[in-house]
């Protein structure tokens, strides 16, 4: 399998049905759906939706039939990135190499776009009741409702604004990471899963998976924000430095920080065991995780 190719697939069809989901930018007030179009189709690379989907696979499901959950979690991860860009967040002017919302449209916008998004999400998530046993339709409602609360990115998003005013511990680090990053990452995984009747111990690996998956990503991200290239980026590196945010690299070192990024990968990769050539996609994931660039 060519994952690149696989995952650049995958995300026209997310990108397509995102088109057909989202207001059109013109209807009114045009400024608020403008503001979600152009956050939304700045250039993500989808892995989200795309585990979404890549989970259904993995567990016999159809990838088609869970694409409303794919655009409902990315939708979800897009409004979550243009509140950490505001000025009381991470205050960060761009975003994928352009203009972040609120410098494009003003605060006001960007934090209504957000607000927005989150709530288009949950109506993507529900109106699934329609092609899939409901019972599932509400278990991932649930799911994604805890992954994106103060359980989840909310939590670590909170922990992690704190972490800019004391010092914290490792354990605060990882639960900054697990939660920020990690519970949209489970929740993707899990929601594939779960719509496509899973079994209990096929949602178990794949939580495993998705668990040290994320882990891996987000001290990659550290990592590239010190040494990646930011051309490739899109955005400055340096910003967690500048905003005083504690890293894995800041508290374990660059080198101690790459090999907690692989052993996160190889936890990942082995609780895919269990699972078949179905699930090759995911395995290729981890290693694009693990050397990506951007």
């Amino acid at each position: 399998m060519d994952f690149k190719a696989e995952l650049t697939r995958r995300a026209l069809l997310v990108d397509k049905a995102l088109d057909s989901y989202l207001p059109a930018a013109d209807a009114y007030p045009s400024v608020i759906h403008e503001a979600i179009r152009y956050s939304i189709f700045a250039g993500g690379k989808r892995l989200r939706p795309a585990l979404v989907m890549a989970s259904a696979c993995a567990v016999g499901g159809d990838e088609n039939l869970v694409l409303p959950a794919a655009c409902a979690v990315e939708v979800l991860h897009t409004y979550s990135l243009v509140h950490d860009d505001l000025p009381a967040m991470d205050n960060d002017d761009l975003r994928r190499g352009k203009p972040t919302c609120h410098k494009k449209f003003g605060e006001a916008i960007a934090i209504l776009a957000g607000d927005s998004m989150l709530t288009m999400a949950f109506a993507l998530l529900a109106g699934m009741a329609g092609r899939v046993m409901p019972d599932r339709v509400v278990q991932v409602i649930s799911e994604v409702a805890l992954a994106a609360g103060t359980c989840g990115l909310i939590g670590g998003q909170v922990v992690d604004l704190l972490s800019s005013e004391n010092e914290i511990t490792k354990q605060e680090l990882e639960y900054i990471h697990t939660h920020k990053t990690g519970a949209l990452y489970r929740a993707s995984v899990r929601a594939g899963a779960i719509l496509s009747g899973a079994s209990p111990e096929q949602i178990q690996n794949l939580t495993a998976y998705a668990d040290n998956l994320g882990l891996a990503f987000q001290i990659v991200d550290d990592i590239l924000d010190i040494e990646g290239d930011e051309e490739k980026l899109g955005k400055p590196v340096g910003s967690d430095n500048k905003n005083q945010k504690a890293t894995y690299p800041a508290l374990y070192g660059l080198e101690e920080s790459r090999k907690l990024a692989r052993a996160a990968g190889d936890y990942a990769l082995a609780a895919l065991n269990s699972l078949g050539a179905e699930a090759e996609f995911l395995r290729l994931l981890v290693q694009f995780v693990l050397s990506r660039e951007y």
